[in-house]
């Protein structure tokens, strides 16, 4: 029987899109870079930041990679962590998860620090046991070494948990762990991106989560 849920962060339980597109942006203009579309922008929501600018900068350059985190967390700290919204159903189906006796945990490519300041911002933090993220300094995590250490946290096997995200890097490190995974589609993956990675079960809405959710 499934004990806890993991739910990815952004593009699952919130819409970062302006706070995280703007931040790229401001990264790439503060060194100088060509800077795409906002539209463009959109495919780097929900993957690791190290990961995105170097595909952005096309380098492995760590100094310059790390110059754009840095660019970019400037601006994220100050202003794009609140260019952020809940996704109207959410609070009320982590209400009825957390009714019914479920242990809740965010699982997030986004550093913890800034997990836990959305989630006390957007009255979301009480119903989350723990947060497992990334460290500020750590930039070599994936999503399957966060899942990992959300498994070993919660001294966990991995046929007690379930992950819910919206990209394939979700259902890929929830695979690579042994855990199930289910796919939402109102965030930045689409149907056949979540497919491709394996996921369990795809859902386009709140309801059919929980109802999905139900048959773990």
């Amino acid at each position: 029987m499934t004990s806890h849920v993991f739910f990815d962060l952004d593009g699952t339980l919130t819409d970062p899109r302006d706070g995280i597109v703007r931040c790229i942006a401001h990264a790439l203009a503060t060194l100088d870079r060509p800077v795409p579309s906002e539209r463009a922008l959109e495919r780097f929501i929900g993957p690791p930041l190290a990961r995105t600018f170097e595909i952005l900068l096309d380098t492995t350059d760590g100094t310059l990679v790390g110059s754009a985190i840095e660019a970019y967390r400037a601006r994220f700290t100050a202003t794009g962590i609140l260019e952020n919204r809940v996704y109207p159903e959410i609070p009320g189906a982590l209400a009825l998860l957390a009714s019914r006796g479920t242990t809740l945990c965010v699982v997030t490519s986004k550093p913890s620090v800034f997990a836990r300041r959305i989630l006390d911002h957007f009255g979301l933090s009480s119903y989350f046991t723990r947060v497992h993220g990334p460290d500020l300094s750590d930039t070599s995590y994936t999503k399957a070494t966060l899942v990992g250490r959300a498994l070993e946290s919660e001294r966990l096997l991995p046929c007690a948990a379930v992950m819910i995200g919206d990209r394939a890097d979700d259902i890929e490190g929830a695979r690579a762990n042994g855990v199930r995974s289910i796919g939402v589609t109102w965030g930045y993956g689409s149907r056949a991106e979540l497919d491709a990675a394996g996921a369990d079960v795809i859902v386009g809405a709140v309801p059919e989560l929980l109802s999905s959710l139900a048959l773990f």
